[in-house]
């Protein structure tokens, strides 16, 4: 199976930095979604560059700490659940990954035992 295939194939934005916070892949669904920042050309920036100052501050933080954040947003009508979470190689963080996907607006909630 062919990674870039089904990352591509999804309703899904994936964005990826490296420990320096340099972007270093998006999907096409993240191409998509960041296209009225510069879609593509994003790549090789850094991704502090494209956040206000609090949203930068949590970045690096959640880069200190190796740490992952998730949280929701709605925009235009639109509700998307936000999830970052560090990556690592050979056990070493590497950076970031952050995944945006659109959610119903009420979402079921499951227990199980």
């Amino acid at each position: 199976m062919d990674t870039s295939t089904w990352l591509n194939g999804m309703n899904v934005a994936i964005t990826v930095c490296d420990r320096e916070g340099t972007i270093v892949y998006m999907n096409d669904q993240s191409v998509r979604t960041f296209a009225a920042d510069g879609g593509k050309t994003l790549l090789g920036e850094k991704l502090w560059d494209c956040h206000p100052e609090a949203a930068r501050e949590k970045l690096c933080h959640l880069m200190v700490a190796d740490a992952g954040n998730s949280y929701t947003i709605e925009k235009n009508g639109v509700k998307k659940l936000i999830h970052q979470v560090p990556w690592h190689e050979n056990g070493e963080l590497a950076g970031l990954v952050e995944f945006s996907l659109v959610i119903p607006a009420v979402l079921p909630h499951f227990i199980r035992s």
